[in-house]
């Protein structure tokens, strides 16, 4: 007997014969799923785009916000954020018809994003109001890198596409393809490994930007 048996042994004996009742963890369940309201956390503010600002720009997730009327002024809000931050005019664009439709003259495109690429701009599939998380699917319209390897990811997102609860989010996907990938990301990446300081930019961008498109269209 090696050692790893000799303690999943101890552990069978120390539980003992007694076994989970599957009814009543069926039934647990039922009783979770049937007030659903009980166990969802209050939102912090009175509106759903309201509530995911505030989540997103809190220490917490440590991410910024701003919000636009229409998808013609996403240039001129990277433009902004790219020079309040002094970060020259060269940004990796996601390769979505959204965003490449969009005038960017004035900026330096490049092709893909580099593994030390200053700033990228890309679009979120959802918002989840919530945690302030951005969910991205895969595709040959969204790599995955992009996510991840900018150090500073600028992200549009539509107000319609922005829902209450993590569980909203898996209802409108329920039934549907998946991707290869989700991705859900809840603001700069952080860490506080060391002596429980924070820092950012441990394994992904240091920085997250989030530009709400106010407008449904």
């Amino acid at each position: 007997m090696t050692s790893r048996d000799e303690i999943l042994q101890r552990v069978r004996a120390a539980l003992g014969p007694q076994r989970a009742d599957a009814h009543a963890i069926a039934d647990a369940a039922a009783a979770l799923l049937a007030d659903p309201a009980s166990t969802r956390p209050e939102l912090p503010a009175a509106s759903r785009i309201d509530s995911f600002i505030e989540r997103v720009t809190s220490p917490k997730v440590a991410a910024t916000a701003q919000r636009i009327g229409s998808l013609a002024e996403l240039p001129a809000a990277v433009g902004a954020y790219l020079q309040t931050h002094g970060l020259g005019r060269g940004i990796a664009l996601q390769p979505h018809p959204v965003l490449q439709a969009l005038d960017w003259s004035g900026f330096e495109l490049h092709e893909g994003v580099a593994p030390d690429e200053i700033a990228a701009v890309g679009i979120a599939r959802w918002g989840i109001a919530e945690s302030g998380s951005l969910v991205f699917h895969s595709g040959a319209d969204s790599p995955v890198l992009a996510n991840f390897l900018p150090l500073h990811h600028i992200v549009l997102l539509r107000a319609a596409d922005i829902v209450d609860y993590l569980e909203d989010y898996a209802a409108l996907v329920a039934g549907q393809p998946m991707p290869r990938n989700v991705n859900l990301i809840t603001g700069a990446s952080g860490t506080t490994d060391i002596e429980g300081s924070l820092v950012l930019g441990a394994h992904g961008p240091r920085a997250l930007h989030i530009v709400v498109l106010d407008d449904a269209a």
